[in-house]
């Protein structure tokens, strides 16, 4: 597709009908969403917002839901002798300071152009790999449950497997930008990518955070296909991979003993051992039905359902809020990762391919991530320790979610810029 350099004029009275001009060219061609942004009324010419304000209220309102069910689900947890020293509203106001440091660094982060994040790609996902390297000496990273992933910085913990996600999405996109000529060459094309995914593999299981793996590998692939690499090595390295977690499994007893148990969780076997997040979130959801036991009835929270405010947050919303709110909190997450996604094609549409790119692999991050918590919450998947994004407790977690939203955000202003005529 060639682009219209006199659409960048600021000619508005003409605006709509260029538009239509570069985006339907041809029979049966796809129209891209830059309809989205458009606001057209009768007799007056079109104009384009700063702002995807609709992106930015679904996040504020994931947020909102998560602000309060991390309350609901941790007030009574004072009551467990681990936590006797903890007010009711701890966690409460902690995950309200960490949204108030999130979206300090989200507006800091909205002010810096695509193009230097483009230049720092390769040192924030060598930065990455350092700190998970830290968090793996002795005194310096700190564990929790028998894993090693946290640093401490005083005021919070930081996860660097979290800022690893995004460090991912930058250095695949800026990768497959600066390999855009050897795309059907396996051994240049696929090789290097293969050996960071390795070695990033390696330190995360070290930790072990097999979840935090799995997610930064399909935005690793995902990014790889979206960036035109010939479809038959695609399905290679997915074959290699998913090989990789198959032979992983199958060489741990206790990821073994994970798998048996998301087979059977009602085994008496598991039931009380390693199913049991499992058939207590089960359970939770069951006793929300439709429209739930309303807000602060939970039972499952009262020390039945471990990491209720964490990793199985989604079963309080269940049992307190009902199917409805379950579908609701669904529907937002596909709502938001196919808004990113839209910017992202509109990003590659204007010729801004390492925006587009990066911006999908977010996408990935968000939908996938979100997609396996649920799944694990519902029993779909084997349990993982994995937050779902932005309602989960965790400092870590709401940071890079609202850095990377931010990110995406500033692709979506600079594309709005030079559909106006500006530049980026």
């Amino acid at each position: 597709m060639s682009f219209d350099a006199s659409l960048l004029r600021p000619d508005f009275a003409t605006w709509q009908d260029k538009l239509k001009g570069l985006f339907h060219r041809g029979e049966g061609s796809e129209a891209l969403p830059i309809r989205d942004w458009i606001s057209v009324g009768e007799g007056r010419p079109a104009k384009v917002s700063g702002y995807d304000m609709a992106l930015i209220w679904v996040t504020t309102c994931l947020l909102a839901l998560g602000l309060v069910m991390v309350y609901s689900a941790s007030v009574a947890m004072h009551d467990n002798p681990k936590f006797s020293n903890y007010a009711p509203t701890y966690f409460l106001s902690r995950q309200a300071m960490f949204i108030g440091i999130s979206f300090v660094a989200a507006l800091i982060t909205l002010q810096i152009p695509i193009a230097m994040w483009e230049r720092w790609a390769p040192w924030l996902f060598a930065a990455s790999l350092a700190m998970l390297i830290l968090v793996l000496v002795p005194f310096i990273g700190k564990g929790v449950n028998g894993a090693r992933r946290w640093l401490p910085l005083g005021v919070m913990n930081f996860q660097p497997s979290e800022l690893a996600k995004l460090a991912m999405a930058m250095y695949a996109a800026s990768y497959m930008v600066r390999k855009m000529d050897v795309k059907e060459n396996f051994i240049k094309a696929v090789w290097p990518m293969a050996v960071s995914l390795m070695v990033i593999g390696t330190l995360l299981l070290a930790e072990p955070d097999m979840g935090a793996f799995m997610v930064i590998a399909t935005v690793a692939l995902a990014i790889l296909f979206l960036g035109g690499v010939n479809g038959r090595m695609f399905f290679l390295s997915v074959a290699v991979l998913v090989g990789a977690f198959v032979l992983m499994i199958a060489l741990s007893e206790f990821r073994r003993q994970r798998i048996f148990a998301y087979l059977d969780p009602w085994n008496p076997d598991y039931a009380q051992g390693k199913a049991y997040q499992l058939t207590h979130s089960l359970i939770a959801f069951g006793r929300g039905e439709i429209f739930g036991q309303g807000l602060g009835s939970s039972i499952e929270k009262l020390h039945y359902l471990p990491e209720a405010h964490t990793d199985f947050l989604l079963a309080v919303i269940g049992e307190e809020l009902g199917f409805v709110a379950v579908l609701g909190v669904i529907f937002g997450f596909f709502w938001l990762t196919r808004r990113i996604f839209v910017i992202g094609r509109q990003a590659i549409a204007l010729d801004r391919v390492f925006a587009g790119l990066m911006a999908q692999g977010i996408g990935i991050w968000f939908g996938g991530q979100s997609f396996i918590n649920m799944g694990v919450n519902l029993g779909v998947l084997p349990t993982k320790g994995l937050t779902l994004p932005l309602l989960s407790y965790g400092g870590s977690g709401v940071l890079m979610n609202l850095v990377a939203l931010a990110i995406v955000l500033r692709v979506d202003q600079e594309n709005r810029q030079l559909m106006r005529g500006g530049r980026t």
